[in-house]
C-alpha cells in the first residue's frame, strides 16, 4: 500500500480544538522548563514530516490542504472591557497568516458550548466532500471518538496529537491534563506529543525544537502571540484574561490603594501617583469580588498591559469601616 502512495499526494487537513491547544501551549510557556509557546507553523511542519515518515513517502508528497480552528469567543464589547480585544486580533492575524479558517462560537459566562460538535460536523462534512487522506485532530476529548470512527469508515486515516502533563496552577493546586485513551486507540496515528518533546520518543528527521516559537519570533510583534497567551489554569474566564499581557514590575514592592470604583467584573484602585489603576476580578487572591466596596484598602503588584498600568495579584488588606 505504501508503495502505491509514493507518487500520489497525501492531502492532510488539520482541525484544532482551540481551547485545548491554548491550554497546552500555555503549559509549555508557563509550566514547562522550555518557557516558550508552541509554534503553529512548527506544528504543521512536524505533522507533514511525521506523516511522511509513517507512510514511507517524501514530505513533498504530504501537503496540508485545509486547517480549521474552533473556539468560543466573548462579545466584542466585553472583550474590550477586559482589555483583550487587541490580543485576540493579533492572534487572528497569526491564524490568517497560516491559512487557518476560524470558527468562533459565542462564549457565555458558563464557558464555551458546542465547539466539539461544530468541529466534528465540519471535519466529517469536509472529509466527505474533499476526500482527505489524513485528518489531524489537535484535541483530547473522548467525545471525538465517534468522529474518528466515521472517518475510518470513509477510509480517511486519522492522526491525533495529544499531550499528557501535570502542573501546579496559580493558586497552588495540582492539575493533570491527559488525552483520552479511547481517542488515541481509535486513531491510525496516535502521537504522544509530550514524549516527543521530552525526548522519550524519537522520530527520524524531527527535532522537537521545531514545535516551539524561536527567540526571533518572540521578538517579532506579529509572532509573539503565536499560540495565544494566558495562565495555564484552563478556567473559562482565564482563557480570556491573558496573564502574559500583564508584565509585573519586579523592581517595585507591592503597593497599596483604596478601591475608588467597581463595575461588572472589574474596578479601579487608587495609587500613590494619583492615578486610578484598573484591576480585573480574576486578579483577586484572598477575597470575592462581591465582598468589595469603594474605600476598601487593597494591596497589589503593579503590572502592565496593552493599555498601560494595571493591578496584579490583588489582596484585601482592610475593609472600609
Amino acid at each position: 500500500m505504501f508503495n502505491e502512495r509514493k507518487n500520489s499526494l497525501s492531502r492532510i487537513a488539520v482541525f484544532y480544538d482551540g481551547n485545548y491547544f491554548y491550554h497546552v501551549s500555555n503549559y509549555y510557556c508557563y509550566g514547562h522548563p522550555r518557557r516558550t509557546r508552541l509554534s503553529i507553523p512548527g506544528i504543521h511542519e512536524f505533522i507533514v514530516k511525521y506523516i511522511a515518515t509513517c507512510e514511507g513517502i517524501a514530505p513533498k508528497f504530504c501537503q496540508i490542504v485545509d486547517c480549521h480552528y474552533f473556539r468560543g469567543r466573548l462579545p466584542a464589547m466585553e472583550a474590550n472591557e477586559r482589555q483583550i480585544l487587541l490580543n485576540e486580533r493579533i492572534f487572528d492575524d497569526i491564524l490568517m497568516r497560516e491559512g487557518i479558517v476560524t470558527h468562533y462560537l459565542p462564549m457565555t459566562k458558563s464557558g464555551e458550548k458546542g465547539v466539539d460538535v461544530s468541529l466534528a460536523l465540519e471535519a466529517l462534512e469536509l472529509a466527505i466532500l474533499k476526500q482527505y487522506n489524513v485528518v489531524v485532530l489537535i484535541a483530547s476529548d473522548g467525545d471525538y471518538v465517534p468522529l474518528i470512527r466515521k472517518l475510518n469508515s470513509l477510509g480517511t486515516r486519522v492522526m491525533v496529537c495529544g499531550w499528557d502533563f501535570e502542573y501546579t496552577d496559580d493558586q497552588g493546586n495540582a492539575r493533570y491534563t491527559s488525552t483520552s485513551t479511547r481517542l488515541m486507540s481509535e486513531a491510525a496515528y496516535a502521537v504522544k506529543m509530550h514524549d516527543i518533546i521530552n525526548g522519550i520518543q524519537k522520530v527520524p528527521g524531527i527535532n522537537p525544537d521545531m514545535l516551539f516559537v524561536t527567540r526571533d519570533q518572540e521578538n517579532d510583534p506579529g509572532e509573539n502571540l503565536i499560540s495565544g497567551t494566558g495562565s495555564p489554569n484552563g478556567n473559562p474566564a482565564e482563557y480570556y484574561i491573558p496573564s502574559s499581557t500583564y508584565q509585573e514590575d519586579t523592581r517595585s514592592a507591592r503597593k497599596q490603594g483604596r478601591i475608588v470604583q467597581l463595575r461588572s467584573g472589574y474596578g479601579f484602585i487608587s495609587s500613590d501617583t494619583g492615578k486610578n489603576i484598573f484591576f480585573f476580578i480574576e486578579e483577586l487572591r484572598n477575597c470575592a469580588f462581591d465582598e468589595l466596596a469603594p474605600g476598601d484598602l487593597m494591596e497589589y503588584d503593579l503590572g502592565y498591559n496593552d493599555r498601560g498600568e494595571c493591578c496584579k495579584n490583588v489582596t484585601l488588606v482592610k475593609k472600609n469601616s
